[in-house]
């Protein structure tokens, strides 16, 4: 199976400041071994075939990469060890997760890695790392539906036939496949566009172009985490409220789960944003928001099915109930426009994205290596994204930008308790990639009832996480106080 568009284009964007996978961090209680986590891990590979799976790159760069049996896969280059030292706490595990999760993903087997950290008193966690050609959001929830269990002793199944990996084509045979898929794809998208004409979708075309125009005709508020480019080292951030008290609030104050989530995100930007002093005054944000727009029997399939819509919000901070009005009635202009629906439909009719010379990067690794990979897929926006920018100086750094300010992307989980080899997983987080100059990000997760909010930056852009996460903790609860007013008065007048 070939990379689609969207898939390549994270290889392709994959810098050593910006590595394209994102990590799923769960923790696990009990002190499990080693072994035991590899053999389970070991057991479930057969459910997930895409696991033992590789790229093939086309010569010439024909064709976007394929996937194709990994011949030489050694599941030991995947489930990887470490335990942290002395009296480690859980903070010491997710420092050393981030640190570990800086390299690349080796190119020349299965882009993924699970990490297994031991040594914290009473707890195991895992990082799961997966290449986001490989998985969205969405398809890395179906993944760990495979990965662990619903109770604590599943039934057992039975190993079934050894895995006998596929021949890979020969080079040769690899070009002349994309020719004819190349071929084939351009008389497809011409068929699109013809089709495109009829009323339907030819609004649809209308309104994503409309969308993409505002991007530099309505230009955005230049935030503190986008004054420069990403640069290497992360930290990560998270805040857990109970999934109950956000429906309360979405029962009570209206609106949607996801709106919700949004407004405790957005405000918190906002006053984020006035606390260092910015002057955000008549200025606006514009966030990126993914949308899942897998059909029925795309359910479980691997890569990325995700459109996105970008709603635009007041940079100056408000009340949190103040806030929540915004986004709903943004949020809802956004579905009346089907503006997901028509990005997605425009995306389809372009023009197929140019094939990027890739090659497997661990040619670096040889003394001749490195001169001819960086020989043959220079790019000049890569290559400086390998340097830390310098901060853009204050006198200048409030003049508008294109495009958005961060992304915040919501997936819906496993709403009950999940376990690996009979321990129960108590929770479970997110770490969301950044890239070019977006050097903040949320990522909101549901897990057994409580909804995790993620946030994850570059400490180059945002020196200060933990002042965002306070004001994302304040805005959660100035919420949940106006919602329980809000119940009491609608209490109240029940009894009267």
């Amino acid at each position: 199976m070939r990379l689609t568009d969207h898939d390549a284009s994270f290889l392709y964007t994959e810098t050593p400041n910006t590595p394209m996978h994102g990590v799923s961090i769960v923790v696990v209680e009990g002190e499990l071994d080693f072994g035991t986590i590899y053999a389970h891990i070991e057991s479930r590979l057969p459910r997930i075939p895409r696991y033992r799976q590789r790229l093939a790159f086309v010569p010439l760069s024909l064709a976007h990469p394929q996937w194709v049996d990994d011949a030489e896969f050694d599941l030991s280059k995947h489930v990887l060890h470490t335990e942290v030292e002395g009296s480690a706490a859980i903070d010491d595990a997710f420092e050393l997760i981030l640190q570990q999760a800086e390299a690349l993903l080796p190119r020349d087997r299965p882009l993924w890695q699970m990490r297994v950290v031991t040594g914290v008193p009473g707890l195991t966690v895992l990082a799961h790392l997966a290449h986001h050609a490989l998985v969205d959001g969405a398809s890395g929830v179906d993944i760990s539906q495979i990965l662990f269990d619903l109770q604590p002793d599943p039934p057992t199944t039975e190993a079934g036939e050894p895995w006998q990996p596929t021949s890979v084509p020969s080079g040769v045979s690899r070009a002349t496949e994309a020719i004819k898929e190349n071929t084939a794809l351009f008389a497809e998208r011409v068929n699109r566009i013809q089709k495109s004409f009829n009323s339907e979708s030819g609004e649809l075309v209308r309104r994503a172009t409309e969308s993409m125009t505002r991007f530099i005709s309505e230009p955005v508020y230049s935030a503190p985490w986008n004054r420069a480019l990403v640069g290497r080292g992360r930290a990560f951030r998270f805040f857990k409220a109970p999934f109950v008290n956000i429906r309360g609030i979405r029962n009570r104050l209206g609106g949607t789960v996801n709106d919700v989530a949004l407004t405790i995100v957005v405000e918190a930007a906002a006053r984020y944003m006035q606390s260092k002093g910015e002057d955000v005054g008549g200025r606006h944000l514009r966030i990126m928001c993914p949308v899942n727009v897998r059909r029925e029997d795309e359910h479980g399939t691997l890569g990325n099915r995700v459109s996105g819509i970008f709603p635009v919000f007041d940079a100056i901070p408000m009340s949190a109930v103040e806030r929540l009005q915004q986004v709903r009635w943004e949020t809802e202009h956004i579905k009346q426009n089907r503006e997901a629906q028509a990005l997605q439909l425009l995306t389809e009719l372009m023009p197929p994205m140019p094939f990027s010379p890739v090659m497997d990067n661990s040619a670096m690794s040889g003394p001749f290596g490195a001169p001819a990979l960086n020989f043959a897929t220079f790019n000049p926006v890569s290559f400086l994204a390998q340097f830390a920018a310098p901060i853009v100086p204050s006198f200048i750094s409030n003049l508008p930008m294109a495009g958005f300010n961060f992304t915040c992307t919501n997936v819906p989980g496993v709403q009950t308790t999940q376990y690996l080899a009979g321990h129960k997983i108590l929770d479970q987080f997110a770490v969301l990639m950044l890239a070019g100059n977006l050097g903040y990000g949320a990522a909101i997760l549901s897990y057994d009832q409580s909804l995790y909010f993620n946030l994850v930056c570059n400490p180059q852009l945002m020196p200060d996480l933990d002042l965002m996460l306070e004001h994302v903790e304040s805005v959660y609860q100035e919420l949940t106080e106006a919602s329980e007013t809000a119940g009491r008065k609608t209490s109240s007048n029940t009894e009267n």
